[in-house]
């Protein structure tokens, strides 16, 4: 889609799966882009060939701290919080922590600024959903003290608070609720579906499935997920959703695993390990909004996408350059022309927020 103007637009999580290919797209757009993350989930290498252009700038930050961006922001897109159980579950108060205080910071600086301000929901606020598809207006079926609960709610508090600074401040908002989206740049070790089969098919490993593989889930190419969130962007101020955003082609998880192993031609055999609690059964979108609303629906099929994420793979894992090559310690580096760092703060409270995780791993982004 086309855009009468360039803007100045914030990514959150922007070092994340999805927020690299938005900060990509939107560069090509011709906008100027404010990419921060705190390499939680996101990697470096995902925004490298944008470091050094003119209109690109990475800022190593937090969003659990307060955001302050100098000059015009025309639009916020907040996809920080990390999005698979293995890692949002790995420090579930950190997690509720970015999705309601990165959430209420994101929203202040959108009210400061002026800019309309765009919140990545998700379809886990539809919780082990009772009714199938899951239309917007299901209000959901989530467990609030369940280990999934720190993501589960922080994000449907999250969309709360939004709606709330657009009753009480009037902020233009939008509200996506993204299901289940996957590309190149995935993580490898992220436990989701599609990542998961690929790598294991790849190596050989078992194919790890949990229940009896009965259990559906609807798989969007992150292409046209971009297509959807920048329409909702850009939609006209009075539609705010919330939207569901994903491909309402339902696929039994046991379907994927067995079509992985075809297209990879792997060896692999399906190994079945218990189902995790609230894991959903259903997961399926009603996009009739998106379709009215925002003139949106996916139209890329899951065999070109799954293709296009087992080439990605393939090179990422078994390119001979790529095995050979020492992994650059980046914190070290020179930071480019166009990388910040946030610096620590001397106030109480606050923390060095360019500080490495105490285990090492970086682990923020959708």
């Amino acid at each position: 889609m086309g855009f009468s103007s360039e803007f100045n637009i914030v990514v959150t999580g922007g070092a994340g799966f999805i927020g690299s290919h938005l900060c990509d797209r939107l560069i090509q757009q011709g906008h100027r882009v404010f990419c921060i993350d705190n390499l939680f989930t996101g990697t470096f290498s995902n925004i490298r060939p944008l470091v050094n252009h003119r209109n690109f700038e990475f800022i190593e930050h937090d969003v659990r701290e307060p955001l302050e961006i100098a000059g015009k922001i025309d639009r916020i897109y907040n996809l920080a919080c990390p999005a698979s159980p293995r890692h949002y579950q790995r420090d579930p108060i950190g997690t509720l922590r970015t999705c309601v205080v990165g959430a209420h910071n994101v929203v202040e600086l959108a009210r400061q600024k002026g800019a309309r301000a765009l919140q990545a929901s998700t379809s886990e606020v539809y919780g082990d959903p009772e009714i199938h598809p899951q239309p917007e207006q299901y209000q959901g079926h989530v467990n609030p003290i369940g280990p999934r609960a720190c993501y589960d709610e922080g994000k449907r508090a999250a969309e709360t608070l939004f709606f709330d600074y657009h009753r009480v401040h009037k902020l233009p908002i939008k509200v996506a609720r993204i299901f289940n989206t996957y590309g190149p740049r995935m993580l490898e070790n992220d436990g989701r579906i599609i990542s998961n089969f690929i790598v294991q098919a790849l190596k050989g490993e078992p194919i790890t499935v949990y229940g009896d593989g009965s259990q559906t889930r609807s798989f969007c190419y992150i292409d046209d997920l971009l297509d959807g969130l920048q329409r909702l962007m850009e939609s006209p101020s009075e539609i705010t959703g919330p939207f569901n955003l994903g491909n309402p082609q339902e696929q039994s998880v046991k379907d994927i695993a067995q079509l992985i192993v075809q297209r990879t031609g792997s060896n692999s055999p399906i190994e079945y390990h218990p189902l995790p609690q609230d894991d959903p059964k259903r997961r399926q979108p009603v996009i009739a909004r998106a379709r009215a609303e925002l003139g949106w629906s996916p139209c890329i099929p899951l065999d070109q996408g799954l293709s296009a994420t087992i080439d990605y793979f393939s090179l990422k894992l078994f390119t001979v350059e790529a095995a050979a090559r020492p992994v650059p310690d980046l914190r070290a580096a020179r930071p480019s022309r166009n990388v910040t760092r946030a610096a620590a703060s001397n106030g109480a409270g606050r923390r060095d927020l360019a500080r490495k995780p105490p285990n090492g791993r970086n682990l923020s982004s959708i």
